[in-house]
């Protein structure tokens, strides 16, 4: 049925190996995805998507994947303000393409998210657990391309967090504290930027789960870069200056972490540990 609604051509050049010809393949699957749409075809837009995922995302040939993301990220555009009710169907196959053993591919899935995340904005919010563990990976990633390109995405997922109301920071808080001991810098960097840009939104309260953290935090103090352990302090500053304006603090649990990292062989984590006990 999907090869009635997109021509055969279209699908074999959204395959070729030279990007130009996946490109224009790809505007082709938009335009036919956009005419769906305005004739209410639902049926016939989830056959399209269906075949990008099986036939091409998941295929074993590499220019195949880089195709079926070019072509997810198309029909998300096609479908605009409906590409919402299709999020079930489009994000799974574009999240298992990050872990994809060809480098060229995980790029191109940033890219792919990156456009989808423009068009949905919001409604994205569902997967951002799975977004956010695949952005904490690629953030380390071997091939420098793909890390810039994990940069660009991560700035946009930031833009939309920080705007929507649907963020749950209770079923995000594990996977952070999961991560947090994470040793990779550049992993480092990346949780440490999240939590610095979740802690300047108004209705979120990090406070309040500072204890999930406090130690992985602490633990960046005596990181070997000067940079990492320069993040780690100024964003313990900032807590530590915002629990002397609160009320509500866990000083249980957070006296538990200070008084071991009191004794930590490090001499500048074991500075800041006695600060914070005072």
């Amino acid at each position: 049925m999907a090869d009635a609604v997109i021509p055969t051509g279209v699908l074999r050049n959204l395959a070729d190996k030279l990007y130009d010809k996946r490109k224009n393949a790809a505007l082709e699957v938009e335009g036919i995805v956009k005419q769906l749409a305005v004739a209410g075809a639902h049926e016939k837009i989830s056959v399209v998507i269906n075949l990008l995922t099986t036939e091409f995302t998941y295929s074993g040939q590499e220019n195949r994947r880089k195709g079926g993301l070019i072509g997810l990220a198309a029909a998300t555009i096609g479908l605009t303000s409906e590409a919402a009710q299709y999020l079930e169907q489009i994000m799974p196959p574009v999240l298992n393409s990050f872990s994809d053993k060809d480098s060229r591919v995980r790029y191109y899935a940033c890219e792919a998210l990156y456009n989808i995340a423009k068009v949905v904005r919001g409604d994205f919010i569902i997967f951002f657990n799975q977004i956010f563990d695949a952005l904490c990976k690629l953030s380390a990633d071997s091939d420098a391309n793909v890390q810039s390109a994990a940069h660009l995405l991560d700035r946009l997922v930031k833009d939309i967090v920080t705007e929507s109301d649907q963020f749950g920071i209770e079923e995000f808080i594990p996977l952070l504290r999961e991560r947090m001991n994470v040793l990779n810098p550049y992993v480092r960097q990346f949780l440490v930027g999240w939590i610095t840009v979740l802690d300047s939104v108004p209705d979120i309260d990090m406070l309040g789960f500072l204890p999930d953290f406090l130690d992985g935090l602490f633990n960046m103090l005596s990181d070997s870069s000067h940079e990492i352990r320069q993040q780690a302090d100024s964003v313990l500053s900032k807590f530590l200056q915002d629990i002397k304006n609160s009320p509500s603090v866990d000083y249980g649990r957070m006296a538990e972490i200070l008084v071991q990292r009191a004794a930590s062989p490090d001499e500048f984590t074991r500075l800041k540990a006695i600060i914070w006990v005072k």
